[in-house]
């Protein structure tokens, strides 16, 4: 610790971030209630389901999601990458070709020290393009823009989508509680600016016409939001790789794999532990779908809020923990899909290994 204080270099790198901490923490909501706020703006409307595009669906009730776009780009970003790193290839490889070469071997190697050498190739497709996708749509989602910009919604709009929304849970709808974004001109794309924490109106204040001249009140539908956030990207992603699973086990063990689940020979035991182990089956979607979504959607939540208390500098660490967890979470996914296609080939006499 000495050292590091004795070293210029240092103590200047200490004193510039203690300066932006500083900055960051009077410009964000926590320094508004002191005459601050400079830096800050409210906090996103977050809705637990993916929001549409265009106000109107498109063709009978199908709508475009700002999920659905993400993962197109997703997809076009791995294709973009796959096309670049391949379109001339070389004996002696170029800085991209050999990084996509190197993390394929590296792939390859996990997969087969996992499945053996002749089941990984026939598995590998399949995990390594879910852990890429996955990744790509994780980090994807902590970009600027995400969340922040997208089109405007009108209050009234807003505010009748969530009385019908409270009133076909059973539930009565709390204008009080219902909060929207004030903004200023009439631009149909929408967008947070800087030092605007106090552009907040209740729905309550708006119906008893509360809104200042000139200036409108709704919500943001951002154009962009990781597509993992939306609940139903890691079921289709978890139902894909169980089918694949299955369908893995039934080529390898034919009817016996049918026998895990449906063991009459065993007589009420064994058909015991075969029902236990269809709902095993099941929860593994299950647990795949709520693992990706739960840690993605909350790491969502947590860059907005800290972007909220402390904006610009307090979010730099937590970018860091999302790049990381991002990382993780494709990998326990891809990795969870390659044990279970694994396990599901082997045979029950322990003969196949």
């Amino acid at each position: 610790m000495g050292r590091l204080l004795a070293n210029p270099k240092a103590l200047t790198a200490l004193a510039a971030l203690a300066i932006l901490f500083v900055i960051g923490l009077a410009g964000g909501a926590l320094g508004n209630e002191f005459g601050g706020g400079f830096l800050g703006s409210p906090l996103t409307i977050i809705e637990l389901k993916a929001e549409p595009l265009t106000a109107k669906p498109l063709i009978g009730g199908f709508s475009i999601t700002n999920t659905m776009l993400t993962a197109w780009i997703a997809i076009a970003v791995l294709a973009l990458v796959s096309y670049l790193g391949t379109r001339r290839m070389t004996e002696v490889p170029g800085r991209l070709q050999g990084l996509l070469e190197a993390v394929i071997e590296g792939f390859l190697g996990i997969a087969e020290s996992v499945a053996g050498p002749g089941k990984a190739r026939r598995f590998f497709p399949l995990f390594m393009t879910i852990f890429l996708f996955v990744l790509t749509s994780n980090w994807l989602g902590i970009l600027p823009g995400f969340g922040t910009i997208g089109r405007f919604e009108p209050a009234s709009d807003f505010i009748h989508h969530k009385e019908d929304a409270a009133e076909a849970a059973g539930k009565r709808f709390d204008p009080a509680a219902l909060k929207m974004h004030v903004f200023e001109g009439e631009s149909a794309i929408a967008y947070l600016p800087f030092g605007s924490v106090d552009a907040v109106i209740t729905a309550e204040e708006y119906e008893r016409g509360e809104l200042e001249e000139g200036k409108r009140a709704g919500v943001i539908i951002p154009f962009l939001r990781s597509a993992n956030t939306d609940i139903n990207t890691p079921l289709a992603l978890a139902l894909i790789a169980m089918v694949m699973v299955h369908y893995w086990g039934l080529s390898a063990l034919g009817l016996g794999h049918v026998g895990k689940f449906l063991n009459f020979k065993q007589g009420p035991i064994g058909l015991f532990v075969g029902l236990l182990e269809g709902v095993s089956e099941l929860s593994r979607v299950i647990s795949f779908t709520f693992r990706l979504f739960g840690n993605i959607f909350a790491g969502e939540v947590l860059l907005i809020a800290m972007a909220f208390l402390i904006p610009l500098v307090g979010l730099v660490p937590f970018l860091g923990l999302e790049l990381f967890v991002g990382f993780i979470q494709a990998f326990i996914f891809a990795m969870l899909t390659l044990v279970f296609a694994a396990t599901a080939t082997i045979s029950h006499g322990g003969d196949h290994h």
